[in-house]
Parts: structure tokens; sequence; C-alpha cells
């Protein structure tokens, strides 16, 4: 049924706009668009599409879904250009929402699937949460792919929603998942549109934090996330991401430290203290490790330092470190064996310890 019509001719405005990006997606356009048309809620819905240069079939199909998603009651927008190369994610979603009406946003990748209560829920959370990003929980496919990501996506506490932002994992709740109020979004956006290289979700994710924003997730499993080579993430380098984490611990993290110590005297630990500043690296009072080996070498020497002398950190074993700690441990890699290890010494996360692998 189509939407009434207000005195200007137009739709009334929406309540949610779903944001869809758009390139060369044909693949997996119909399953996504049908989750759209499939959706439970009962308010008034908008699907906002940008076509980023799409050289495929996405056009077609997306004209073709335009027609059965308005018979439902469903209004479509479109947006795009046909220039010879696309401008990226970030300034795709800036344009879709730019061209959408709702007063609540709900992004999805071409490439997902949402579950018929998605929308539903996370508007139900968004409402009673205002500034805050909802996110939710994720069926993954393949099944058997990034199976710790995915439990880690799935399994944090709603005090680990805003203590393990500094991971390698990026958002503690995903972008593919994130529903927010338009004021909110605003108040926070627009998203970097530097293009492919970019991890413009989790530079819109720090700026969130910064500005005192909330993290949310409906536990419930709504969305399909698909796991495949041509996704956007593979395009932004590990390199890339980590400045941007160092430099946000340095921000948010170690201003309240007056010292701490790094839990890792290996690779990850060592690549951390010489990523510091030289203000930050002072504070380190030591290493510290469960690997005898390590442990035995005493401390470790900074080569490559400009200062006279070179400094030396200690390597200590855990138990006689001093917290504050940034862990520099991958969890759910050891068995439990470093998860024990630091719930024996009874801190708080985010107090006395943050994660940083």
């Amino acid at each position: 049924m189509q939407l009434p019509k207000d005195a200007t001719g137009h739709s009334p405005l929406a309540s949610v706009s779903i944001i869809l990006p758009v390139h060369n997606a044909e693949q997996w356009l119909d399953e996504c668009l049908a989750s759209v048309l499939q959706q439970d809620f009962e308010g008034t819905m908008e699907l906002s599409v940008f076509n980023d240069a799409s050289k495929d079939k996405s056009r077609t199909i997306i004209e073709k879904w335009k027609v059965k998603l308005e018979d439902s009651g469903i209004s479509v927008v479109i947006g795009g250009h046909d220039s010879p190369s696309p401008r990226g994610v970030g300034y795709s979603k800036n344009q879709a929402i730019a061209q959408s009406t709702g007063s609540y946003l709900c992004f999805l990748d071409s490439d997902d699937v949402m579950m018929p209560q998605r929308v539903r829920l996370q508007h139900e959370a968004a409402v009673q949460h205002p500034t805050s990003i909802i996110g939710c929980q994720v069926r993954r496919d393949p099944p058997d792919s990034t199976e710790r990501y995915t439990r880690w996506i799935n399994q944090l506490t709603s005090d680990q929603l805003l203590t393990q932002v500094f991971t390698s994992h990026g958002p503690t709740v995903i972008m593919p998942t994130w529903f927010c109020s338009r004021a909110w979004f605003s108040h926070v956006g627009p998203f970097d549109e530097g293009g492919r290289g970019v991890p413009e979700d989790l530079l819109f994710f720090y700026e969130h934090l910064r500005k005192g924003g909330g993290v949310f997730r409906v536990d419930h499993k709504l969305l399909l996330y698909r796991y495949h080579l041509y996704a956007t993430t593979h395009s932004v380098l590990e390199m890339t991401i980590w400045i941007h984490r160092v430099h946000f611990l340095e921000e948010r993290v170690l201003p309240r430290w007056k010292s701490f110590t790094i839990w890792n005297a290996g690779k990850q630990g060592r690549r951390l203290y010489r990523s510091l500043t030289a203000a930050s690296r002072r504070k380190v009072v030591a290493f510290c490790d469960v690997d005898e080996n390590k442990i035995r070498k005493g401390v470790y020497c900074h080569e490559d330092s400009q200062e006279r002398p070179k400094p030396k950190v200690p390597i200590l074993h855990f138990q006689a470190a001093k917290s504050p700690f940034v862990i520099c441990v991958k969890l759910d890699l050891t068995g439990g064996e470093f998860e024990d290890n630091l719930k024996s010494l009874h801190l708080q996360e985010g107090q006395d310890f943050v994660h940083f692998s």
C-alpha cells in the first residue's frame, strides 16, 4: 500500500531511514533488500540508497525493489553517481543520510541481511537511549569465519562496550549493526570522506565517545553479517588503525595515570611502547609477562630512542608488577590461562587496566 501524501504531494517524514550505501553489490542485493521488506516495524520506514559508481547490475536491482517496497508502504530514495571511480563508504553514507528524512537512522551494508525484528527492537532501544549508538548481536556467514571476533561482538558485557574500545577489533558495536537518532548523528558526524583505506566507522565511533555518547547492544542476533574477500574492511591497513588506536589511548586513558605497566614483554607490548609519545613512554614503569625467558632478561632497552642514556624498562612477572596495566595480550587465545591470571589480581576493567590487543 502506498503511503498517503501530505498537502505538498510528498510522503510524510519517516520515523526510520535505512541507510544503504551500494557499490557493485549485485551478488547480495536481492537478499538484502528482501530483508528490508520483511521488517515487522509498525512505524513509517524509508530506504535511502546511494549507488557509489557501481558498474554491475546493482542499479537495476535497486529500481526493481523500489516498486516492491513502495507498494508495501516503504518509501525509497535513490541517489548516486556514475563517475569512473567510487567515492568511498564514508561519502556514500553521508549522501544517503543527507537525502533521507527519518528521525532515526538504521545502517545497513549491501551484503548483509536483517532479521525481521531488527528495526523494531533497535528503534525501541534508541528511543530509550537517545545519545547512544545502538548495536545488536550478529550471526556470521560463513558460520565458522572469524569465530573469536564474532564471540567478542556478541558477548561483551554492557561495561565492556565502553572499556574495550581500544582493541584491534574496533568499535564495540560493529558498524553494520548501528542505529541512532538523526539528531545525535548530526551532533557527532559526518563520516570522514577520505575514501578507500580510511576507517570511517572507527573515526566516527571515537568522536561519538569524545562527545559523551553511550553504547548499547540489543541482545538478539538481528543481522546476518557476511564475511568475504570483497568487504571494504579489507582495504584499511592495520598500521592506519594502529596509529588511530594509540592516539585514542593516549587521549582517553593515559592522562589519568601517573604511571602504568605494559602487560606483554613480547612483540606487541614493545611495539606499543615504541609507538607512544616520549611523555607517555616516561610513564611506563615496567613490562610484565609470564614467559620466564623474557623475565630473565630483566630489562627492555629502547635502542631506537634518541634519549641518552637509552631508556631501560624492567621486565617483571605479572604478580610482581603494579597496576594500572595496558594489556597487549590477545584475548581468548591462551586456553583461559591469561584470563585466569588477570582475574587473580582482582582488578577493575577501565580503572585498573584496559585491553589494547
